[in-house]
């Protein structure tokens, strides 16, 4: 594109994490909101009277009346987001900002990113708390050798989901349409686990669903062997109770400790090669979760469709995230060791539930 282009863009999706998108989008120079678009026409004005963008229930008419979008952000539930993006490259070549996890299978990745290559359109993969203060901190650290060669690796995520959580909508605790605690809340730390421990050799577990009536896991534990020789635990659950406590990652290193924690990756709790650091790389993410790292996002997807810089999530990133989610859940079902290059797809995760996708698909006219 252009070096005077702009990123216009529409949201197809309108939940929670969707206000942070649309926020983003207006506070980022280079981007304009043109639309939002929900199957239920309240959750997408909602945004439209917030933001001004105009309000849609049919995605199709939403691209059809403002052909000047040229960037579409799929936030639908997670189990859709591989059938919306190939619809909305297939038929109008846009090209795709894809909340997490991003596609539920490997498989998926490199089919998405193969259409989008050949269409000439773009795949921006949504991993804001890359952007948090403390885990760029800690990357500088390992990438100028402050820390040292990894030895250890932990994650641990305590969050709380109750039953009635699941409830709020058919697609939530389903392996078609959602995963559970590790697909939907432990990502972005599946993600941060192998961004600073390096790519994972193998890995074994064991989920378990005991804090509600779902058929995903709301439990998960596994031991990690990474290529590099170092070894690492991660234990995530939403069956903490009664309400979120943590989610963290610490990282034993030859020469110290980095462990950052708070309530999503946003505090810088401990860094021996310099203490001073803590207190300049944690953030308050107090009743924001998601933290601030979506501005950022949009900042570099300007700079991308202007060609100026090119987005650091590649396709090779995102599939290899997306193989460690999945080589979790075939550790499970095979009860074994896992080698994670070859683990392929979840015989559970992304399962085709056709009933259940039509009530998030849109008719075409």
């Amino acid at each position: 594109m252009s070096s005077n282009s702009v990123a216009r863009v529409a949201i197809i999706g309108c939940g929670r994490v969707s206000g942070h998108h649309c926020r983003s989008v207006v506070q980022t120079a280079g981007a304009e909101l043109v639309a939002v678009c929900d199957l239920v026409l309240e959750k997408a004005d909602l945004y439209r009277q917030q933001f001004g963008a105009r309000a849609y229930t049919n995605y199709h008419q939403m691209l059809i009346e403002n052909p000047q979008i040229n960037t579409v952000a799929i936030v639908t539930p997670s189990g859709m987001h591989y059938e919306h993006t190939l619809d909305v490259i297939s038929r109008y070549r846009k090209s795709i900002i894809v909340e997490k996890p991003t596609f539920m299978k490997p498989s998926q990745v490199t089919e998405v990113y193969d259409r989008a290559a050949s269409t000439g359109v773009r795949i921006f993969a949504v991993f804001q708390n890359r952007h948090n203060l403390a885990v760029t901190r800690v990357m500088r650290g390992l990438a100028s050798g402050e820390l040292g060669a990894l030895r250890a690796a932990a994650v641990r995520v305590r969050w709380c989901r109750p039953q009635r959580y699941y409830e709020m909508a058919p697609w939530r605790g389903t392996f078609s349409m959602d995963g559970g605690c590790l697909t939907n809340q432990g990502i972005h730390h599946i993600d941060l686990l192998r961004l600073m421990g390096g790519e994972v050799a193998r890995v074994c577990g064991v989920n378990r669903t005991l804090g509600a009536k779902i058929e995903v896991e709301d439990t998960a534990t596994a031991v990690i062997e990474f290529k590099s020789g170092a070894i690492g635990t991660l234990e995530i659950t939403t069956a903490a109770r009664p309400i979120d406590f943590e989610a963290s990652i610490s990282l034993v290193c030859e020469n110290g400790l980095a462990q950052i924690g708070g309530i999503a990756v946003n505090e810088l709790q401990i860094y021996t090669p310099e203490v001073a650091a803590c207190r300049q790389n944690s953030e308050d993410f107090s009743g924001n979760v998601y933290g601030f790292g979506h501005g950022k996002i949009y900042q570099q997807i300007v700079e991308s469709l202007r060609d100026e810089a090119p987005f650091p999530v590649t396709c090779a990133d995102t599939r290899a995230t997306i193989q460690l989610l999945n080589a979790f859940y075939v550790a499970d079902e095979m009860q074994a060791w896992v080698d994670v290059a070859s683990a392929g797809d979840s015989s559970r995760l992304g399962s085709v539930n056709e009933e259940l996708a039509n009530l998030y698909r849109t008719p075409v006219s």
